[in-house]
Formats: structure tokens, C-alpha cells, sequence
């Protein structure tokens, strides 16, 4: 049995509406899933395995991880220490520079997510170049805020493509603004995944996908649901509408702050988060 009805990147949910679909008796050949927890959150790796499990779910053969996000705090440290493990545990062996992409348009909150990451990361690229005695040992991280097709004329593809053309990095990090399929995961969930990402898919607006196919390189997403369709809510909502919650504008800054210092950790493991924190934009 194949579940086609699906409106959302999280392969979680995705799993959960084909297992509500199908019924109990009905196993769902080609996925695996495990729990456990980290830091004290709750973590659920998803492993599509075969083209079974990509057809049935309709995400690419790969490892997807969701991480549980406490209530809304200002304390971002075990949050953050957990996905910078997660994260850490994708790395590809022997992983050199690595590229950051914010995704999304900066002008619409909901959407704002990649940007806002990518505005706190500690960026060493520059520094090893002008000062390698200092941060020579450090591993080479850049990144690029690519905007969105209807601000640049461009397709964001396009423009990452060129960036890892020049840089030639090792990995590309893909951070991006999701969608869920139900109310509770909204800024609630965090999803790692090594198989990239499809900007838009879960809104309807598919874009060009981010993936080693397309760059050349390895790209690992990192992503957050900001939006879920209205008619999750109610039967009669217009499918065509999306919700965020009231207070995005908050909920983005702690996101984005919580990403941000996850991937500053898991890219440079030999600093500490106070450390990070004085190469770092306020």
C-alpha cells in the first residue's frame, strides 16, 4: 500500500499517517524507526531503507532524526547540545569545510528560519585565511543566505550551486523553515536528515531540491515546522491556507538561536558554547 495524501516534511509524521491509513495490520515494509532520548528530549530516528519505504512515504532512502524541543525557554543550551550530537553523529568521515545555506525569504517570519541561523554562526573561512596561526586548526565553515526565487529571480539551487562551485566544500548544510501535519509539532520539532531537502514541497511550492545529485557534495537539512495547513485544524478549513502560531516572531528568534549554536557545536567541537559565543553576532 503506498500513502500518496501526505502534507508535511517530517518523515515521522509522514510514517504515522501511512500507519493510520493502513491499519494495524498492514506493515510498513522498507522503514525503520527507533526511539530514545538525548539531553533529557526525546529523539526518533526514521530509516527509509529501500525504494518500498520511498514509495510508501515519499521521501528519499535515508536517515531522518526528530528532536522533541522543550516548551518554550530561554535557556538554549540542552536543546542545543542535543541536536549538535544528532548532527554531529550525520557528519560524513573525514568531513573538511562545510557550507551553511539559510533558506528562506527574511521578510516573512514563518519563513525566516534559515536566515536567522545563519546570521549567528561562527563563520571561519575569512579567519583562517587572514589569521592561520589562530585559527588555522579550525574547520572551515561558510555560509550564504540565498534569498528566494521571487526576491532574486534566481533559483536558490542556482545560487548555492555557484557558492559550492567557488568554495568547493566538503558538505553542504541546508537550514530551512518546514511543515507539519499537525499543530503539536509546530516549533516543537527539529528534523536532521542526510538525504537534503525539497524547499517549498510541504506547502506546495516545490522547488529544485538541495541533494549530493545536484550540488556535487554531500548536503545534510536542518529544519524546524513553522506553518501547518488549516485544514489540519478543522474539516472545513480551505486547504490552500497555512498557520503559524501568534507569537512566530519570538518562536523564530529561539529557533534560530537553538540551530544555530547546534551547528556551531557540532561543526567546531573543540570550543565550547561560551567560547563560540564571543566570534558570534549578538
Amino acid at each position: 500500500m503506498v500513502f500518496t495524501a501526505i502534507r508535511t516534511d517530517l518523515a515521522l509524521e509522514a510514517k504515522a499517517l501511512w500507519e493510520k491509513s493502513a491499519g494495524e495490520t498492514t506493515e510498513l515494509s522498507g522503514v525503520r524507526a527507533r526511539e530514545r532520548e538525548n539531553e533529557g528530549l526525546s529523539v526518533t530516528q526514521v530509516d527509509i531503507l529501500d525504494e518500498q519505504g520511498q514509495a510508501a512515504l515519499g521521501k528519499p532512502i535515508g536517515r531522518y532524526v526528530t528532536v522533541e524541543l522543550p516548551r518554550f525557554d530561554r535557556d538554549t543550551r540542552r536543546p542545543a547540545k542535543a541536536i549538535a550530537q544528532e548532527l554531529r553523529a550525520l557528519l560524513p568521515e573525514d568531513c573538511g569545510s562545510v557550507l551553511v545555506a539559510g533558506l528562506g525569504n527574511r521578510a516573512v517570519t514563518p519563513d525566516a528560519l534559515g536566515p536567522r541561523a545563519a546570521d549567528r554562526l561562527f563563520l571561519t573561512r575569512h579567519l583562517i585565511a587572514n589569521l592561520p596561526a589562530q585559527f588555522g586548526a579550525c574547520r572551515e565553515v561558510s555560509a550564504l543566505t540565498p534569498g528566494v526565487l521571487a526576491t532574486t529571480g534566481i533559483e536558490t539551487l542556482e545560487i548555492v550551486r555557484g557558492a559550492v562551485s567557488h568554495v568547493r566544500p566538503s558538505l553542504v548544510i541546508a537550514v530551512d523553515a518546514l511543515a507539519a501535519g499537525s499543530m503539536e509539532r509546530l516549533c516543537r520539532t527539529v528534523q536532521l536528515s542526510d538525504t537534503g531537502l525539497v524547499p517549498g514541497s510541504g506547502v506546495g511550492n516545490r522547488r529544485a531540491a538541495f541533494s549530493s545529485e545536484t550540488l556535487g557534495v554531500p548536503v545534510l537539512s536542518v529544519g524546524v515546522p513553522t506553518v501547518v495547513d488549516a485544514s489540519a485544524l478543522c474539516d472545513s478549513a480551505d486547504e490552500r491556507m497555512i498557520v503559524t502560531p501568534r507569537d512566530i516572531d519570538a518562536q523564530i528568534a529561539w529557533l534560530g538561536s537553538i540551530l544555530a549554536d547546534a551547528i556551531n557545536l557540532a561543526l567546531h567541537p573543540a570550543f565550547s558554547a561560551e567560547e563560540i559565543a564571543q566570534f558570534v553576532q549578538s
